[in-house]
């Protein structure tokens, strides 16, 4: 059942799609709320080109429902595709055009009215900076500047909802810089999707992350959420007078100890269990000296590839 809540800019349930006997993308849910940046991730081949494919109209799915702005995609395709701005990977530039002629050929296209035409191109070029770029030939721009028109022409109609592929590959460390504060601003007025392989990235600028493999979600939370992976099974513990460390492997609940330093120690246990009070007890009974518990936090990196090099899901 697709929700109704307003603030939904766009709301997927049971989104599959099939490719002969392959199952590309299995039967996966996604919801993205106005201001929010949801950064989509996966390995090559997880699905994650094939979904925003069907998310934006380009590909049919073989089974689901799409909402964008709480309009049907599929039973009213000219209304839903109004809302959205799109990037794919290789930006759709005419390189013989200026990059204000390109841009207003984009506005006309997404029916922009005559009368805001000029005011709409020339928004979308100052939010990109390309305010001193309109009378230069697309073709002779650097991969930066043809990367900023993609997001120009994807922005040039206001949409609701902006979908990038991969929208720094191939930049410079300034310009990644400059799109990432692009894709920040374009987040406070919109909902954005942004696929990349540049984990760092994702932490820079998405609110929430959803992890693709196999063609199946299989992590969706918060930024804040995916630091917080493996609280309640690692912890570090940091002991004055540390015991022998099979001493601290027989608390237990404890699956592993690993010594971080001196007197620092990783503790690994169950997510059944949670030996943080039986570690404090101890260290106290023991005179141990234990000046600091901390729960230990998951970078993007040990998430991914963690979930990642599991085995396809059945």
């Amino acid at each position: 059942m697709i929700p109704t809540d307003p603030a939904l800019t766009i709301c997927a349930r049971g989104l599959s799609r099939r490719f002969g006997t392959h199952i590309a993308v299995k039967a996966i849910d996604l919801d993205v709320r106005h201001g929010e940046v949801l950064g989509l991730l996966g390995p090559n081949g997880a699905g994650k080109t094939t979904t925003m494919q069907m998310l934006t109209g380009n590909l049919a799915p073989s089974a689901g429902e799409i909402r964008i702005c709480g309009i049907d995609l599929l039973e009213k395709p000219v209304l839903a595709k109004a809302r959205i701005g799109y990037l794919p990977e290789t930006p759709p530039l005419y390189r013989e055009l200026n990059v204000r002629e390109y841009l207003d050929l984009v506005a006309r296209l997404h029916r922009v009215p005559k009368a805001q035409r000029a005011s709409a191109v020339a928004t979308a070029m100052a939010r990109c900076g390309l305010a001193d770029s309109g009378r230069k030939l697309i073709g002779t721009l650097s991969k930066g500047y043809q990367q900023r028109v993609g997001i120009a022409q994807a922005i040039v109609h206001e949409p609701d909802v902006i979908i990038l592929d991969e929208p720094t590959v191939g930049l410079d460390p300034n310009q990644i810089l400059d799109i990432r504060a692009l894709i920040r601003e374009l987040g406070s007025k919109h909902s954005v999707i942004l696929s990349t392989h540049i984990l760092p990235e994702v932490e820079a600028v998405c609110d929430r992350v959803q992890i693709m493999h196999h063609g199946a979600v299989v992590f969706s939370n918060t930024i804040a959420g995916l630091r917080d992976f493996q609280h309640g099974r690692t912890v570090t513990v940091s002991l004055h007078r540390p015991p022998a460390i099979n001493t601290l492997r027989s608390i237990s609940g404890v699956t592993g100890v690993e010594a971080a330093g001196d007197d620092r120690f990783r503790i690994q246990f169950t997510p059944e269990s949670d030996p943080s009070e039986a570690l404090v007890s101890a260290a106290g009974a023991g005179d141990w000296g234990l000046y600091q518990l901390t729960p230990a936090q998951s970078s993007l990196e040990e998430v991914f590839v963690q979930l990642t090099r599991q085995v396809e899901p059945s």
